[in-house]
């Protein structure tokens, strides 16, 4: 839907009058994955696609909740905006209400709400981040807080954490609302310092390969992984005091493995290891223009989510092993939390009508679940639009 369509439809739901609308980015992440929880760095970029929200301040005291994508609908008493609806969708812009509250910021007016989004739900494309980031910055604007922009990104973080019980790190958030078109954004999760580093693929396109797996962050796997990989803090820490695993090199990982015992927490922390040098190694190939290079790497990303991090599942890895079957296909892994979700390629620009006509054929013949292509567009980070 485009903007005039969704102006149409916020007057249909809550009449006649000004309002005003904002928008906030999904994420694809080049490189860099489960690091971000580690102190580790990422390489994610904004997308084209995200969360719409449009919003009017009314004179009552409760704040009306809608969607254009799902039936569920419901009025929040502003003193209540603090307070879990059930498992619904409202809870994520409810929790962003809820940091806001913990702030002393008082709501004595309330709103229409009206939200849309045009991230595949369930795509490990971050529609959860969008949805909080877009709601962060209309709430910030419309009652006048002057929050900075990064305040806004670790307030949704924390409405990620508390409200939708996922443990993420900041980074799908950090996507959302700090990232700029055409860059990719290379980020230390542990002190957040970034750069914004050129994307420039000649004659190179990202594509995105939606397996329709829908992945279950909720479901207690990523969770799990976080304790994981505090086991493995705690058993290295007995020999190298660490806070998070990003503090240990790769050559430092391979004389230390063996003090963790449990082989499990052992696998865990060697791919976030790898995958942190992984990925530095990965943008300074991108700065020097060595692109095949930078696919090598992100082959061996996805190599160790499979191996030893065990994030991806069949889905996930037929539509990698089909991708790289293709001539013209420099790199292809999983992006973000696994589990199901999408897979993240490049590919030269003559291959991108064959690699969606045969990969999606091969995994739909091997899956039997048909699958959605999308040629990405690396956009802005999250903004008012009128």
């Amino acid at each position: 839907m485009n903007i005039s369509e969704l102006k149409n439809e916020f007057v249909k739901r809550y009449g006649e009058g000004d309002f005003h609308g904002y928008f906030s980015p999904g994420r694809v992440n080049l490189i860099g994955e489960h690091t971000d929880y580690n102190g580790g760095f990422v390489f994610p970029c904004a997308l084209s696609f995200g969360a719409y929200l449009f919003l009017r301040r009314t004179d009552r005291k409760s704040v009306r909740f809608a969607s254009l994508n799902l039936p569920f609908e419901t009025e929040v008493k502003v003193e209540d905006l603090d307070k879990k609806v059930g498992r619904e969708w409202v809870n994520y812009p409810i929790g962003v209400f809820a940091q806001f509250l913990k702030k002393g910021v008082q709501f004595g007016q309330g709103a229409d709400i009206l939200v849309y989004g045009d991230v595949p739900n369930g795509a490990g494309l971050s529609s959860s981040a969008a949805l909080e980031m877009v709601t962060a910055m209309a709430i910030n604007e419309t009652w006048e807080i002057g929050l900075e922009r990064l305040e806004l990104v670790k307030m949704s973080q924390k409405a990620e954490h508390e409200f939708a019980g996922v443990m993420c790190g900041i980074m799908d958030q950090f996507a959302s609302g700090m990232g700029k078109a055409d860059h990719a954004i290379f980020l230390n999760c542990d002190t957040l310092d970034y750069d914004l580093v050129p994307v420039e693929l000649d004659g190179i396109k990202i594509v995105i390969s939606n397996t329709n797996s829908p992945h279950k962050l909720d479901s207690g796997m990523y969770n799990l992984r976080v304790s994981e990989c505090h086991a493995a803090v705690e058993a290295i820490s007995a020999h190298k005091p660490i806070k998070v695993l990003a503090e240990v090199s790769w050559e430092e990982f391979k004389s230390l493995e063996g003090k963790i015992e449990n082989p499990t927490a052992r696998k865990r922390a060697r791919h976030v290891i790898s995958e942190i040098a992984r990925t530095e190694q990965a943008v300074q190939e991108l700065r020097n223009g060595n692109i095949t290079k930078f696919g090598e790497l992100m082959n061996g990303s996805h190599d160790s989510l499979r191996d030893d991090y065990e994030v991806t599942g069949p889905e996930l890895d037929t539509m990698v092993e089909e991708a790289r079957k293709i001539n013209g296909v420099i790199g292809s892994r999983m992006t973000g939390g696994g589990f199901g979700g999408c897979t993240v390629s490049l590919v030269k620009d003559e291959a991108i009508d064959h690699f969606i006509a045969q990969v999606g054929k091969n995994y739909e013949d091997r899956t039997g679940l048909k699958p959605a292509f999308y040629v990405a567009e690396i956009g802005d980070g999250a903004k008012r639009l009128f």
